[in-house]
């Protein structure tokens, strides 16, 4: 296998992109070769298979996602109260819908998980270290609330990222905005 990282990035990054338009079926060394712009069998030459393929791609997504220095620094400054929180995941939806590649991506990789045990490994990993970062974060950010509510808006969020990216007609930008709002409100005050 090659090892040339830039190409390795450029090529996983394509494969975001296929999985996200094409599907899970559609992700192939081919589509991705094409995607990237690069000659043909290039993937083949980073990648042992498609589970290989596969996991990489579920690495780089998060990657992806992650916000960058000086948001985390806008997060951390100021008072750490309930409209904090809100804003905090007003920033997260925004973060995540504007890369809807990825995370639609990341949603067929979900759903290929149920077939490959390993890819389903690399997303357990990831995603538990996610959920446990943001509770790591939450519990020394002086923001109100708890772990609980760390984990019910994880899960409340990501479902309303889904419609949002999904069925975009379901809810205007302003409900999503309210339902937000509500959801940090409803799960700091039980």
């Amino acid at each position: 296998m090659r090892r040339n990282p830039e190409r390795r990035q450029a090529l996983i990054d394509a494969a975001i992109e296929v999985l996200a338009r094409e599907g899970a079926r559609g992700l192939t060394f081919r589509a991705v070769d094409a995607e990237a712009a690069v000659p043909p069998g290039t993937a083949s030459n980073y990648f042992a298979n498609r589970d290989d393929l596969f996991t990489q791609v579920g690495g780089r997504i998060y990657e992806r996602l992650l916000p960058d220095e000086a948001t985390i620094a806008r997060n951390r400054a100021g008072v750490q109260d309930e409209t904090r929180y809100a804003e905090l995941m007003h920033e997260l939806v925004d973060r995540v819908a504007a890369f809807n590649s990825g995370y639609l991506a990341l949603l067929e990789l979900r759903l290929e998980a149920t077939r490959r045990p390993e890819l389903r490994a690399v997303l357990t990993k990831r995603i538990r270290e996610d959920i446990d970062a943001n509770i790591g974060y939450h519990a020394t950010s002086g923001l109100p609330g708890d772990s609980t509510s760390v984990v019910l808006l994880y899960l409340t969020l990501n479902w309303l990222i889904v419609e949002r990216l999904t069925l975009p007609d379901i809810f205007t930008e302003q409900e999503i905005h309210e339902l937000v709002d509500a959801a940090v409100r409803r799960s700091l005050n039980g």
